[in-house]
């Protein structure tokens, strides 16, 4: 597994990357628009617009969706995507001019850097204006510059987390592809050998149990999310339950994941271009894809 969520035409990945303060944030451009679903799992989330993707609502298709860091105070920087859209005419037209529908959701990087920075309206802007269709930087990158993970047993014994991504190529051009930017609660593993691959450490020693079990502490601030998209063409009902599988994904390579204190969302995007793809193939890579993005954004590529 390998590729970029920007393998499927039509997306654009731009980051805005904070090195100093450790956060930022990811802008995923469908300036064409893109049918789109999302799922929540986790029970401490930070969304915006995620209501309007539910099957019975009047809008159909995103515009972009805004990954942030900077918990709650990060959903700004989708004002700036909007702002972004708007000044190129794209968006959901009314009568007077255009709405960019931006969903967004965030991850709670305020424990680390500085706490007082967090992205905004400007920043949204800046990581729409460097959105490209090709290759994007991954790691410790946009909405993943101060994502952590495996931090079950406190902060101090965490593992560095990221944005991550991975594109599988199935058939006759379709393409299922995600991003996630991984801060989770849990350890990360690879579900192809159980290893662990990115688990509480001691500057770099692994835990012994006894240490687990003295250090053990459900804390707040974390959270996974991301986009899984495809060119197979899905109506929103199926957008919503291609973002549903992708918590499969999670699960698989997560431990633990969903808890109280993760808030993770995934959003699912179409981008119409192949009718006809059976959906059971779409949702069966999406799992893959999911999975690559997690092992990706903890510097694991397959």
């Amino acid at each position: 597994m390998a590729g970029f969520l920007t393998g499927i035409t039509g997306l654009k990945v731009g980051h805005y990357t904070d090195k100093d303060a450790l956060t930022g944030c990811t802008a995923v451009l469908c300036e064409g628009g893109a049918v789109a679903g999302v799922d929540v799992r986790g029970c401490a989330p930070g969304t915006r617009e995620t209501d309007l993707l539910r099957g019975y609502n009047l809008v159909e298709r995103v515009h972009a969706v805004m990954l942030c860091g900077g918990s709650a105070y990060g959903l700004d920087a989708a004002s700036g995507a909007m702002q972004y859209l708007e000044e190129k005419g794209v968006g959901f037209v009314i009568g007077v001019g255009v709405v960019p529908i931006v969903p967004a959701a965030v991850i709670f990087d305020l424990g680390v850097g500085d706490y007082k920075v967090r992205p905004g309206k400007q920043e949204g802007y800046a990581a729409c204006a460097t959105a490209q269709s090709g290759a994007f930087e991954t790691g410790s990158a946009g909405a993943g510059t101060g994502a952590t993970v495996a931090k079950l047993y406190g902060p101090m014994f965490a593992a560095k987390g990221g944005l991550g991504t991975c594109c599988i190529d199935l058939f006759g051009g379709v393409k299922v592809a995600a991003i996630a930017v991984v801060n989770a609660l849990g350890e990360i593993y690879d579900p192809d050998t159980g290893k662990l691959v990115a688990g509480a450490n001691a500057g770099g020693r692994p835990l012994t149990d006894a240490e687990k079990m003295q250090a053990m502490a459900a804390a707040a601030g974390n959270t996974t999310i991301g986009v899984v998209a495809t060119n197979a063409a899905l109506t929103r009902e199926e957008a919503n339950k291609l973002a549903a599988i992708a918590h499969d994904g999670l699960a698989l390579t997560i431990r633990p994941v969903h808890t109280p204190y993760d808030g993770d969302t995934f959003f699912g995007l179409s981008t119409l271009e192949i009718p006809g793809v059976p959906f059971a193939a779409v949702l069966t890579a999406a799992v893959r894809a999911v999975t690559g993005a997690v092992l990706s954004a903890v510097g694991i590529d397959k």
